[in-house]
């Protein structure tokens, strides 16, 4: 068997005996043992600790082992969790297999019985995680729109994605338009154990309400002019895998209702049928909108907006990460491209009120217009070069804090810096290796002041941002702060 001292374990039971007992056991063969006398104390536990195997009695006063089953998965989904019964307790822990527990045992038992299933359970997490890290390399090896950022508000946005990505929970993505919800929607999606299964997208506010209907839920041949034949819905498209509804905030009333069934049971009927369906669907949904107050105002129905937020991932908009913008603009430039000092200081000046989107397309267009394979000034839109479309020109450029850069690509996943494959692969090189870590001292000398460090490494400010980009230098390797 393993090495047991690495398995963490969690054992709760009202009987003190009984767990005590089963503690003691485990902990003489090797075990890291966590008692719990109830289902409460048992997600106290879980909130402050990482487990791989929970022992559960299905039957407690207060919170039963099924109920906190439902709680546990909430905080801990990646431990598995063994159920015992007692007599007359089967249906419950068939309904605990269903809630996704690994396996039951009936008491009595012989003990021996138990350490098996706890070690075939560790060793199922084990294999369920590698085949996890294992499919994000193989993403990671691929072309992919990227979004990088090491920016503090960036940073804490991947912080949420690496957490909540493997819940399998409904999650709340809200943001200005053009900052990129899509993405950390698939970069949600690819984090999690649906990563194989399909992502399937829909925006509320492109499609009239009928269709609209038609589209998520499916319809039977018949069912209105046009239907010519019976057609499933991205629900039944998505399941097993991730539905993303994009601009859930326009969706109407009538909708609205509909998808809270489905939410709630999994169960849908198509348009124009009595036959009920069922999917397994995780849900992920972005707005603009202040969700809340459309709730206040009654335009959005309370107990769907519970449900949808469970979890709630805000996305900064631009103007609140201007350090991450020149190297969002060596990204989108690419690396044949070049941009003079003062065109950047009016990118860096600019309000961004469309956000990264918005930077896009300007950069889409400076390179249409500029010659020589250099962007200057007079290639760049008129509201990015005079201040229209949002806050006027300070008239002096502002200085970037922290370095962060967004890619467009094809996929959407989105990572933090650190995790460049292209640079992972170069870390061996040894010239590489001493210029990166020039940067490093030359910044942390500079107290990040990147045109002094620019100046001290006898470079100008575009090759810094193109070295700090090349070899993914955190902002924390120079302030020495760890977050």
């Amino acid at each position: 068997m393993h090495a047991r001292h690495n398995i963490a374990l969690l054992v709760v039971d009202d009987d003190e005996v009984f767990r005590r007992t089963l503690a003691r056991m485990f902990s003489q063969r090797g075990f890291q043992v966590h008692e719990a006398a109830d289902g409460e104390s048992a997600l106290t536990a879980a909130q402050r600790r990482m487990f791989d195997v929970a022992i559960l009695d299905v039957k407690m006063p207060g919170l039963s082992g099924i109920e906190l089953l439902e709680k546990f998965r909430d905080v801990h989904s990646e431990c598995e969790i063994i159920v015992l019964t007692g007599q007359g307790t089967i249906e419950l822990a068939v309904q605990a297999m269903k809630l996704g527990a690994y396996d039951f045992l009936s008491k009595p038992f012989p003990i021996g019985d138990l350490e098996k299933l706890v070690a075939k359970a560790y060793e199922r997490g084990q294999l369920r995680r590698e085949n996890l890290r294992l499919r994000l390399l193989l993403q990671r090896s691929q072309p992919r729109s990227e979004m990088i950022g090491q920016s503090e508000a960036m940073q804490e946005v991947f912080r949420l994605i690496e957490r909540a990505g493997p819940s399998d929970k409904a999650i709340l993505i809200q943001g200005e338009s053009g900052t990129g919800k899509e993405l950390v929607a698939r970069a949600l999606h690819y984090s999690s154990l649906r990563a194989e299964k399909p992502l399937v997208v829909i925006n509320c506010a492109a499609l009239p309400e009928a269709l609209l209907e038609s589209e998520l839920f499916g319809h039977e041949k018949g069912a209105f002019t046009g239907a010519v034949s019976a057609k499933a819905g991205l629900f039944e498209t998505a399941d097993g895998g991730t539905l993303f509804i994009d601009e859930i905030g326009e969706m109407p009333g009538s909708l609205q209702a509909k998808l809270l069934r489905v939410l709630e049971d999994g169960s849908l009927r198509r348009v124009g049928s009595l036959k009920e369906r069922r999917v397994n669907v995780r849900l992920l949904a972005a707005t603009n909108r202040d969700l809340a107050q459309d709730v206040e105002d009654g335009r959005f129905r309370q107990d769907l907006f519970y449900r949808i937020n469970v979890m709630s991932l805000e996305l900064p908009p631009l103007r609140q990460r201007r350090g991450d913008v020149p190297l969002l603009v060596v990204h989108f430039l690419g690396p044949d491209w070049d941009i003079e000092d003062e065109a950047l200081r009016k990118i860096e000046a600019y309000f961004w009120p469309g956000n990264v989107r918005q930077l896009i397309n300007a950069i889409e267009r400076a390179k249409i217009m500029g010659d020589d394979n250099l962007v200057r000034v007079r290639d760049l839109p008129r509201e990015v070069v005079y201040g229209r479309g949002g806050e006027p020109h300070r008239g002096s450029a502002m200085n970037p804090a922290a370095a962060g850069a967004e890619v467009g690509g094809n996929s959407g996943e989105l990572r933090p810096a650190n995790s460049n494959p292209t640079l992972n692969s170069s870390a061996g090189d040894d010239l590489s290796s001493i210029e990166r870590a020039k940067v490093v001292e030359v910044l942390r000398r500079e107290r990040g002041n990147k045109s002094r460090a620019a100046q001290a490494l006898g470079i100008d400010r575009r090759k810094l941002y193109r070295l700090i980009d090349r070899y993914a230098v955190k902002e924390l390797e120079w302030t020495g702060e760890h977050r």
